[in-house]
């Protein structure tokens, strides 16, 4: 569920650490599995109701799709702000290789030391 805040009220033990996003892979894989699950409760209960089972399954992705819109909504929400922070890195990260193929001063992030460069060893006559 979202709160009015639009932080994700999901149990302590579920949550990112402050600061932090939730990693990318981890969450589609939570989604997916989220979605299966729910078509697999869909399809047992119309087969149990005596549809063929490849029907059921059929009739069951039809009725997860929106039904999974509204059940895992916090879970969307996550993803959404899962690939929000990856596509951000992915931009700083191509944003530094151009500047470093361009021959720019190397990007740095807020955070990351100013390096020098190594001298390497010393080889006199070269």
């Amino acid at each position: 569920m979202v709160s009015g805040n639009g932080t994700d009220d999901a149990p302590a033990g579920d949550t990112a650490p402050e600061g932090t996003a939730p990693g990318l892979p981890a969450t589609v894989a939570l989604y997916a599995l989220a979605r299966l699950a729910l078509l697999a409760v869909i399809a047992a209960l119309l087969s149990l109701t005596g549809l063929p089972v490849l029907l059921a399954i059929l009739l069951g992705l039809v009725m997860a799709l929106p039904l999974s819109m509204v059940v895992f909504r916090g879970l969307r929400a996550r993803l959404d702000l899962a690939l929000a922070e990856s596509g951000r890195r992915r931009g700083a990260e191509r944003e530094a290789l151009r500047s470093k193929l361009r021959g720019d001063e190397p990007f740095r992030s807020e955070g990351e030391p100013e390096r020098q460069a190594d001298p390497g060893p010393h080889r006199p006559g070269q």
